[in-house]
């Protein structure tokens, strides 16, 4: 099974190749993923172990939207005579460049084809992403004043209260963070990531925009977000995640504005998940288009509607961490950028160091009056390295697109110090420690979080949570021998679900009757299992590690 899996993702690999950007995107959506050669029983075939882990952690289970797009729906697409560029398991569909109008009525006419849609370039909307660039890329003087730890960082580092996590120990170690952006160029030759390639931490690169082999050209606004976090360079330039490994996917196309770029977020993040990240962090936003199923007016702005934010949402269900930037676009009522609607992820909004909202800072209600953005980093004066080597290594830029990657190496160190704390209670424990908590607004959000708060309110649900469990089960992890003993309750009902959500077995326990619940627990093979307890108690869910 391994074997035919591996080779159904080479040959729908080899399917996508290169196609550059163009009016002839169109975009295929399926009605379903019927006789997929793939299963939830075996998600080893198309997630990482790493990601299963991190699903494990959080109590996640496999679901349909886990299962790769059916291979046989993609070659069909391909034999009408379609350029195949990314699929979309989340979506259920796959980006195609096609030329020849009898192509697209080929495909349509596949029985497993719902809908075939143009997604053509919209200048409107390249004009508005450019002044959003442009802005943000305008250097002004660094402030070279700076020479302690952090260098040039140090507001921005401190505003978060993210020194303090780092004098604790969290800096970012064994958590991956994948930046989803624009482009990256000159990374590989600015010295403040030496040591990220140097202690192996660069763990790869993956372009869904051209299906090219680099992600080093376009653009350095990659570069520029990227450093916020991942650099080292201590007295000129330390991050708020120095430690963390990091992903580079590539996902925008820095030369046209098309709506086709939402579906390549997707189809990025669906990557990342794979691979096992904890944390994404995007510095990018999408608003109009030409066609009118693809205009994003304010009704769209509702957490569940933009191609973007459904994905953004199904990624957070996966359990990474989404971080977002809010906008560029000032006052206004909901002047955000597509994924910022989205319930599930941290909309970031940009202040000065002196803690006051930038002018530009995009602001919210979204249609269905939840307050965005989240919470607010330092997107006014961000100190951030350049893609330009040593002649011009670094700068003070503006723009939510640097606030979003300061507060995402920020969720990375909370992260390492809570890595069974569940995407909710994350972001939850963030906004619960922003200074205006007690009264959020359309502006502020909750203001700017405290994340040493954030790790101590996190500290203390996770002791609660273990203060009083309902059963215990030890050795755990085990070799095989599992004993099980009720807390304080005379009975409970036990069910116990392996790693992809399915359930094994159903027990009625009064305690005294654990002859056949240890007999069955012992004969589980090696893995990670979830057994869900109810009694007058509550109702509880604990994790069992079998190691044999």
């Amino acid at each position: 099974m391994k074997k035919l899996s591996l080779l159904l993702l080479l040959v729908v690999a080899s399917l996508f190749a290169s196609a550059q950007i163009s009016t002839n995107i169109y975009w295929v959506q399926f009605t379903d993923k019927n006789d997929s050669p793939y299963s939830i029983d075996n998600p080893e075939a198309y997630l990482s172990p790493r990601a299963l882990q991190r699903r494990a952690n959080q109590g996640i289970g496999i679901d349909m939207y886990d299962i790769p797009v059916n291979p046989q729906y993609l070659q069909a697409v391909a034999d009408c005579g379609a350029e195949l560029i990314n699929p979309s398991k989340w979506l259920n569909g796959v980006s195609v460049h096609v030329t020849d109008p009898a192509v697209i009525e080929a495909i349509d006419a596949l029985v497993f084809v719902e809908v075939v849609r143009n997604c053509p370039n919209d200048l409107k909307a390249q004009e508005w992403k450019e002044r959003w660039m442009a802005q943000e890329m305008t250097p002004v003087q660094a402030n070279r004043s700076f020479r302690g730890y952090y260098g040039g960082a140090e507001d921005q580092v401190k505003q978060l209260k993210v020194d303090l996590l780092h004098d604790m120990g969290f800096d970012g170690t064994d958590v991956v963070v994948a930046v989803l952006d624009g482009g990256f160029y000159g990374t590989e030759e600015q010295s403040c990531f030496d040591n990220m390639r140097e202690e192996g931490r660069l763990l790869g690169t993956r372009d869904f925009v051209y299906g090219s082999n680099s992600v080093y050209t376009q653009s350095t606004h990659g570069t520029s977000c990227l450093s916020t976090m991942a650099a080292y360079d201590p007295t000129n330039m330390v991050g708020t995640a120095p430690k963390a490994s990091y992903y580079l996917i590539h996902t925008e196309d820095g030369d046209s504005e098309n709506i086709i770029e939402e579906y390549n977020w997707v189809s990025g993040a669906e990557y990342a998940d794979s691979l096992g990240v904890d944390v994404c962090s995007t510095s990018l936003g999408y608003i109009g288009f030409d066609l009118s199923q693809w205009d994003h007016p304010f009704e769209h702005f509702d957490g569940k509607t933009a191609p973007m934010t459904i994905g953004a949402e199904i990624a957070a269900s996966r359990g990474m961490v989404c971080v977002n930037a809010a906008g560029n676009e000032g006052d206004g009522i909901c002047t955000l950028g597509i994924p910022g609607d989205a319930e599930h992820v941290l909309t970031i909004g940009a202040v000065n160091a002196d803690g006051n909202r930038a002018y530009f800072s995009s602001v919210g209600p979204t249609y269905d009056e939840r307050i965005k953005p989240d919470v607010m980093a330092m997107g006014e004066g961000t100190y951030v390295a350049s893609g330009y080597g040593g002649w011009w290594p670094y700068y003070n830029g503006d723009g939510t697109s640097f606030a979003t990657p300061v507060l995402a190496g920020a969720v990375a160190c909370l992260r390492q110090a809570r890595p069974y704390a569940t995407v909710q209670e994350i972001c939850d424990a963030i906004r619960a420690c922003g200074d205006r908590a007690d009264n959020p607004d359309y502006k502020y959000g909750y203001g700017i979080p405290d994340f040493s708060k954030a790790v101590e309110l996190l500290h203390v649900a996770e002791s609660e949570d273990a203060s009083a469990p309902i059963i215990s089960l030890y050795p755990n992890p085990t070799q095989g021998d599992v004993h099980v003993v009720l807390n304080g309750v005379r009975e409970a009902e036990l069910t116990v679900y392996d790693i992809t959500g399915r359930r094994l077995y159903a027990y009625s326990f009064n305690g005294l009757n654990n002859t056949n619940l240890e007999r069955y627990l012992n004969t589980l093979g090696q893995g990670v299992y979830f057994i869900n307890v109810v009694s007058e108690a509550g109702n509880q869910t604990q994790k069992l590690v079998v190691t044999k």
